[in-house]
């Protein structure tokens, strides 16, 4: 399982550890990911998903999961993202 969040598509960086004797040695600094389970309000259901700390911030700063799909870019989601917004596209252009 790889280390990327599937909304906004951050991943682990590299960066130096910088000891007291100024000692330089690589290191990663990786996303903070959690599990989460977020509801669609379109869809009815709840769908699962690895995402950073971040994006769960941003994903209530829009209002919704829903939102936050309609307004993110295509390159920056994951395939089950995208399909999940596609799913959600179709089924708020019903509703309407």
């Amino acid at each position: 399982m790889s280390r990327v969040c599937e909304l906004t598509g951050k991943g682990p960086m590299v960066g130096n550890n910088v000891s007291h004797a100024n000692n330089k040695t690589k290191r990663r600094f990786m996303p903070n990911l959690n599990d989460v389970t977020l509801q669609s309000e379109a869809l009815g259901r709840g769908i699962k998903l690895r995402i950073s700390a971040s994006a769960l911030r941003s994903v209530d700063h829009r209002g919704g999961l829903d939102k936050f799909l309609a307004k993110a870019k295509d390159i920056e989601l994951s395939e089950r993202a995208l399909k999940v917004k596609k799913e959600v596209m179709k089924a708020m252009t019903a509703a309407a």
